[in-house]
């Protein structure tokens, strides 16, 4: 049974949640991305909290900006260490000692994830990064790979100051080839179901302005013409490792991340696994949450 709440925050913001496990369980957390929301990890949710698989304590929060959340309207508000302080305040409500058995992320909740683990690695028992770019080889394919600008520059699309009214016209008809003009996952797109869509017009319906202002907030994206590479900034080494035991899971027809943000990345993630998989998308939660949870799972297992 998925139980919702909103759970008010120090620093001011309200997090709308989602969760399932006997609180003072070990906690794990789940961290969506664009345009999504909490409720994609539902399946997840309820595998975690089943004693045969951890009895863990799950929570997953709508970002501050998507669904019931809050939406502040500065685009200065979506900097990457407010969202990390967020999540930062949820797990001190969630958690005695301020720590996670284990994070675990997609898309722009993996940038945030990375970040988190880099600068609170003792809050941070294991980590898991679902298709979302390390912010090393991020900015090194930015400014160096051709075909990685190319599959990135709708980011400046979603910077637009106009993108959210453009998203949200003709029934979000500017929305679904986010999700279908990906390769179709074994299954074709049978996970977009109507309900499915239902669940995102009720998430998009709420307001898209706070997912637009991570794209505009980010100096990451790929130069316009006329700019040079030197408009995205390049971290020092120390804001880039991540120390503890990392699976990263990589669906491999991901039009928008390309494979070649995975090389050079056990530079910065000593303790790294990673898992390819063939025939999936940048939506692969939706099209296998069975096999992710599998995965998932055998991580924290061999991790023990």
């Amino acid at each position: 049974m998925i139980e919702t709440f909103q759970r008010s925050l120090p620093n001011g913001t309200t997090l709308s949640c989602r969760a399932t496990g006997k609180s003072g369980q070990p906690l794990m957390v789940f961290l969506h991305g664009f345009p999504e929301a909490a409720f994609i990890w539902d399946e997840l949710l309820e595998y975690f909290a089943e004693p045969a698989h951890g009895g863990y304590r799950c929570v997953a929060p709508n970002l501050r900006g998507f669904e019931k959340s809050s939406a502040p309207t500065e685009v200065a508000d979506y900097k990457a260490h407010l969202l990390i302080q967020d999540i930062q305040q949820l797990v001190a409500t969630e958690s005695a000692d301020g720590a996670m058995a284990a994070l675990v992320a997609h898309d722009w909740g993996g940038a945030f994830a990375w970040g988190y683990a880099n600068a609170f690695p003792q809050q941070v028992g294991k980590l898991v990064i679902i298709n979302s770019p390390h912010p090393g080889t991020f900015t090194r394919e930015l400014r160096n790979s051709a075909a990685q600008q190319q599959a990135s520059a709708y980011m400046h699309f979603l910077a637009r100051p106009d993108a959210e009214t453009l998203l949200a016209a003709d029934d979000f008809k500017r929305m679904w080839p986010f999700f279908t003009l990906m390769k179709a996952g074994p299954d074709g797109f049978g996970w977009l179901t109507a309900d499915v869509k239902q669940q995102y017009r009720e998430v998009w319906g709420a307001g898209l302005t706070g997912a637009c202002n991570l794209y505009r907030v980010t100096p990451m994206k790929p130069p316009l013409p006329g700019q040079t590479i030197d408009s995205i900034p390049v971290l020092p080494r120390e804001r880039l490792t991540v120390n503890m035991p990392t699976f990263v899971f990589w669906a491999l027809d991901d039009a928008a991340l390309l494979p070649g943000l995975l090389e050079g990345l056990e530079d910065y993630v000593p303790k790294l696994e990673v898992k390819k998989v063939p025939n999936a998308t940048h939506w692969i939660v939706h099209e296998q949450p069975q096999l992710v949870a599998r995965e998932i799972e055998a991580f924290l297992q061999r991790n023990q």
